[in-house]
């Protein structure tokens, strides 16, 4: 009687499976709409709220980022594409554990931004020097590495500021800052979070297919047949009379 049971109950999750349809998970505008990947559902709206990862590798093939790990949440779906907004980023705790040696002073920063189209967002950056610095030194450069992160994120959109923190120009700046209270050897931002959407950007327009075909090219002019040449009239024989007397 259990076997019979296990049977049916193997076959319906089996029709459940079939009865599932596969989406495309497409990433937001600020990475193009590259596809992130595929999942399965029995109804779109079961969709809504489902949050991917992928790294930043997987997006741009850079290796060297690796590393980076980016969160999406499906908002939207539309046929058989399911829309997604970016919702965060991480680093790999392997990573991180390799910046952190020993007579090395770590700086943790949380910080909260509001992008210029309104995001906001939790940025966790930290500041990692080469030698042991003091607990004064410390609140000076979480003070200096908020205030970057708050004047950086006021003059960009959600998709600038996301792209400078992947690509590293939001660490630059960073150490740029810190320099002058201590050279610091590395500044990573290990992790954000976006708390509330702002404005969302609108899709990229395409323009629209042509109805009409285009007119054909004009078939190029045949040259006119050569005219026939009148032959030269022969010159006329002049008789023994008509010669000068030297032709003779």
């Amino acid at each position: 009687m259990a076997e019979k049971k296990s049977r049916a109950a193997a076959r319906k999750i089996k029709d459940k499976w079939k009865a599932k349809v596969w989406y495309n998970l497409l990433a937001p505008e600020m990475f193009n709409r590259q596809v992130l990947g595929e999942t399965p559902t029995d109804t779109p709206d079961k969709l809504v709220g489902r949050v991917t990862e992928v790294t930043v590798q997987d997006l741009t093939g850079d290796f060297s980022k690796m590393h980076i790990k980016l969160q999406f949440r499906v908002n939207q779906v539309q046929g058989q594409d399911a829309l997604t907004q970016f919702v965060g980023h991480d680093m790999t705790s392997d990573y991180i554990r390799r910046l952190t040696r020993r007579k090395r002073t770590r700086t943790d920063l949380t910080v909260d931004v509001v992008t210029k189209d309104g995001w906001n967002v939790r940025v966790k950056p930290m500041a990692i020097t080469d030698r042991r610095i003091q607990t004064s030194k410390q609140r000076v450069i979480r003070t200096i590495m908020a205030k970057l992160v708050a004047d950086v994120a006021a003059k960009q959109s959600i998709g600038e500021f996301v792209k400078g923190v992947i690509s590293g120009d939001l660490a630059k700046t960073i150490a740029q800052g810190c320099k002058p209270i201590h050279p610091v050897s590395r500044v990573e931002v290990r992790k954000s979070e976006v708390w509330a959407i702002g404005e969302i950007p609108p899709p990229a327009e395409v323009p629209p297919a042509a109805t009409e075909a285009p007119p054909p090219p004009p078939a190029p002019e045949e040259p006119a047949p050569p005219q026939p040449q009148e032959p030269e009239p022969a010159p006329e024989e002049l008789t023994p009379e008509e010669l000068p007397p030297d032709d003779i």
